[in-house]
């Protein structure tokens, strides 16, 4: 009886485990999703990333050195060329001031000299006792002495107070605008001590002036595409600082060499931006630049996640329906790509439908869940 039991149950074992494998068996095979070329339009860009700066940007710097006794304008001013910007209060090296002191005692004893010599000769002159050349001689000597002392005098007033008289307006210690544009940045404040600008010292910067009608793009492409785009390519200018706003660009330069950077090599480039009232664009703003390379309107193509490509050649194919879940594989010559899509320029034609090789139906999809 026991036999028996054991015997009736390996049987119905056996004939489920059939049961399963016919069931297995009978599934059906895994289907393929597949779509069809289409035509559209492919633009092929990079990216440059730099920053937005004014084209025109000077700055301010002192004739003398010396101490800043006013400041006239703020950051955010409007100015024009000739507009006081701010005043320095001179102080006088000791060196010079004694030299110039010393320039001064020695013109006056000159010129006194020469004013004796000359009323003297004048008076000779008039009672005939000497000749006109004489008394002209004493006369021009007198006039040049008299010259000595004023410019002696002159540049005292200057090394002490940074000025002479008669100079007016144009005094060296008065700062003014260079050019026309808006202040951006004062970097120095009411009793900072400056120094002037010179063949040794680039100078204190009291203000830097900017003409913020004017602005320029400039970025950094790579290598690789620096070759690809030259002067008059059109740029899309995004602004990290506004948002949903693309500003035009034109390419006016290419630097002629490259830097390394982080083993890359980048060439700098610089593109007129055009402005409009609708925000007011800041001077250092970062910003992208797209750079179209190349473009093709209305091309046979498909999307770049249907290629295959060859182990050993390393060609690009792609699989084409040929039955029901039967396809065949056919090269494909690829053309410009703006990594979306791909332009097919021979291999398939518009009605073929391709297999989307990583992806199986949604049935097959759900079949698969569901045994898991």
């Amino acid at each position: 009886m026991k036999k028996t039991l054991i015997f009736g149950g390996i049987g119905l074992a056996l004939i489920a485990v059939l049961i399963w494998f016919g069931v297995k068996n009978s599934k059906s095979p895994i289907q393929y999703e597949t779509e069809k070329p289409f035509k559209t339009n492919i633009v092929r860009k990079t990216v440059a990333t730099g920053k937005v700066v004014p084209l025109e940007e000077a700055e301010i710097k002192p004739k003398v050195s010396g101490i800043i006794e006013e400041i006239f304008v703020e950051e955010g001013a409007q100015v024009k060329i000739g507009d006081l910007i701010a005043t320095i209060r001179v102080v006088p090296n000791v060196q010079s001031l004694n030299s110039a002191q010393g320039s001064v005692k020695t013109s006056q004893l000159r010129y006194d000299n020469s004013k004796i010599l000359y009323e003297r000769n004048k008076g000779l002159f008039e009672k005939g006792v000497i000749s006109r050349q004489e008394f002209e001689t004493a006369e021009l000597n007198f006039n040049s002495a008299k010259q000595d002392l004023n410019n002696a005098q002159n540049n005292l007033d200057i090394i002490r107070k940074g000025s002479a008289a008669g100079m007016g307006k144009t005094a060296n210690t008065f700062v003014k605008a260079e050019i026309s544009g808006t202040i951006l940045e004062i970097p120095v404040r009411k009793g900072n001590q400056v120094i002037e600008s010179n063949t040794f010292n680039a100078g204190t910067t009291i203000a830097t002036i900017a003409d913020m009608t004017k602005m320029i793009f400039e970025g950094k492409v790579d290598e690789a595409e620096v070759g690809k785009i030259k002067n008059g390519t059109v740029l899309e200018v995004s602004l990290g600082a506004i948002e949903n706003k693309k500003y035009s660009a034109k390419l006016n330069f290419i630097a002629p060499k490259g830097t390394e950077e982080n083993g890359a090599v980048q060439f700098k480039i610089k593109g007129d931006v055009t402005l409009d009232d609708e925000f007011f664009v800041r001077a250092g703003y970062s910003a992208n630049a797209d750079i179209v390379l190349e473009k093709k309107d209305s091309v046979l193509s498909i999307k770049e996640a249907l290629l295959q490509f060859d182990k050993k050649t390393e060609k690009p194919y792609v699989d084409v329906k040929t039955g029901d879940q039967t396809f065949e594989k056919r090269d494909v010559e690829l053309g410009i790509s703006d990594g979306i899509n791909v332009e097919i320029i021979s291999g398939v034609t518009i009605e073929d439908e391709i297999k989307i090789w990583n992806k199986t139906s949604k049935k097959e999809e759900e079949e698969k869940d569901n045994n898991e």
